[in-house]
């Protein structure tokens, strides 16, 4: 069987789907990774109790936009308890941050019909 890097979404120990999370159990591995956050250099390693509290896959829920450029990081609170996911945000297609990323680029929502009566526009 093929060991190549799956697009679609596996559910997480935290039991939500997320496109980033791979896991593979077969014939006696033992491998879990974030793939979002195992590119980032500046977060410590990643733990399958992280997804837990992950926002990510509610963002991904909320948002399908293909110009969503997420990246993640784990941030511990004092004397390294209280570990948290943060989550930064950037449009693509418009280069700009994206301040909520569960709704997403406020450019690119105003470039679809009906929403510029929705926003005020």
């Amino acid at each position: 069987m093929n060991d190549a890097i799956q697009s679609s979404a596996m559910r997480t120990p935290a039991g939500k789907e997320c496109r980033f999370y791979y896991e593979n159990f077969h014939r006696g591995r033992s491998d879990q990774e974030c793939r979002l956050i195992q590119g980032n250099p500046n977060s410590p390693a990643w733990r399958p109790q992280d997804c837990a509290n992950c926002p990510v896959p509610d963002i991904l829920h909320a948002n399908s936009s293909p110009n969503l450029v997420l990246e993640a990081t784990i941030k511990s609170g004092l004397l390294g308890f209280n570990r948290r996911v943060a989550v930064s945000a950037f449009c693509s297609r418009h280069l700009i941050d994206v301040p909520n990323p569960h709704v997403g680029c406020p450019k690119c929502a105003m470039e679809k019909p009906g929403l510029k009566e929705l926003f005020g526009e």
